[in-house]
């Protein structure tokens, strides 16, 4: 049997993974280290973390040095996923799992090509309503990892889930094993799509997505083509999904903000290839049109293009 999970590395301690990190802290603070490099190194051990208004410090490792952790999360936006897995190479031992809590549907595909199939189960994480400003995290719900094989069948699963499951319970992370993991990741993409992107573009936070109609057509167009999409690529998302998104976005603070929000308030790159720009490419492959996605990646391209990058 393979030995238990005792040890955590966060690479991207942007507001998902410096979220997480706190999480497994305050179960186990020897539990977690953080990679880091450059100033960003510098600054974290100079300021360390502020999550919810308090200051904590975790380990920290340079992409330099060497270490083998039993599981890594990574939490870096879509785009600077190909420095990361350079940066996690001395970090990756034999027994070594890897999990991607990254937006999209690609990032498993390129850890897996990296680093072996047998190392990286699926993951998402939804519900959480964390907003980083400078090393300043703040969150109100710690939302739930999602996480497993592509098909779980409970009380068989598989050694790797099963290890990390336990590390979960273990630390407080909140968590579920779907027994279609396939249908979870794409039901996470189809909320990206609706909620980041519309709410990128009309400058919102969720509580107008709660309450404004107006809103909510922009962000369920958006969804919709990607439940197009996925019934014609059979990765199992029905119609009734764009409304049971609710449940969640309803749970979420008011002025919370989604992730490309924060990238487009702060002038960063965002993740609209990862959303949109699947989906564009996805409809164009599979035949469906997909307008809306289209004009919002127009959108916020010109946005990026507002702020200089290009």
């Amino acid at each position: 049997m393979a030995k238990e999970i005792r040890s955590l590395l966060i690479v991207g301690a942007g507001a998902v993974g410096a979220a997480v990190a706190g999480i497994v802290g305050d179960s186990d603070p020897s539990a977690v280290s953080i990679l880091a490099g450059g100033e960003r190194l510098r600054r974290y051990r100079r300021e360390g973390f502020l999550l919810n208004g308090a200051r904590r410090d975790f380990a920290l490792v340079s992409s330099a040095d060497r270490s083998e952790p039993d599981l890594v999360i990574v939490a870096v936006k879509s785009y600077q996923l190909p420095v990361a897995i350079e940066d996690m190479r001395n970090h990756v031992g034999p027994s070594t799992l890897v999990l991607s809590l990254l937006n999209g549907i690609s990032s498993e595909d390129m850890l897996s090509a990296a680093f072996g199939r047998d190392r990286v189960p699926l993951a998402m994480i939804l519900g959480i309503d964390a907003v980083r400003e400078g090393n300043s995290t703040r969150f109100s719900g710690t939302g739930k990892i999602h996480f497993g094989d592509a098909v779980n069948v409970k009380g068989s699963w598989s050694e790797r889930v099963s290890r990390i499951a336990r590390f979960f319970e273990r630390t407080g992370v909140a968590c579920v094993v779907p027994e279609d993991m396939i249908r979870s990741l794409w039901y996470k993409f189809m909320i990206n799509v609706g909620i980041n992107q519309a709410s990128a573009v009309l400058r919102a936070p969720y509580g107008v997505f709660q309450s404004m109609p107006e809103a909510k057509e922009v962000m369920e167009s958006a969804m919709r083509e990607t439940v197009a999409l996925s019934k014609s690529l059979g990765t199992g998302l029905r119609d009734a999904d764009v409304v049971a998104w609710y449940d969640t976005l309803m749970k979420l603070a008011a002025d919370g903000k989604t992730s490309m929000l924060q990238d487009v308030e702060a002038g960063r790159k965002t993740e609209v290839e990862a959303f949109a720009g699947t989906v564009i490419d996805l409809g164009e492959a599979a035949g469906i049109a997909v307008p809306v996605n289209r004009t919002l990646f127009n959108l916020i391209r010109a946005i990026e293009r507002g702020y200089g990058c290009a």
